[in-house]
């Protein structure tokens, strides 16, 4: 069992590396922040026994985040 969560991690890690540059528009920017908190979400909700709603609150999370990098990196809020 501690393998498989060590893979996951691992797994969540490297999708987050991948997508941490993705998107030029406040929607791709939001999507990947959304697909990146869901993963993330998903592996910490795991530990707790919940990967449902781990990836929801990682997702809400990743779209919020998203969204406001967006929007800093378009010089409308600091």
């Amino acid at each position: 069992m501690k393998h498989a969560s060590l893979l996951a991690m691992t797994g969540a890690l490297v999708m987050a590396l991948s997508l941490a540059g993705c998107g030029t528009t406040t929607g791709s920017r939001a999507g990947s922040g959304a697909l990146m908190g869901a993963a993330g979400g998903a592996l910490i909700g795991s530990l707790s026994a919940d990967a449902g709603a781990g990836a929801l609150i990682g997702a809400g999370a990743g779209a919020l985040g998203g969204y406001l990098y967006d929007q800093h990196e378009k010089g409308y809020i600091d």
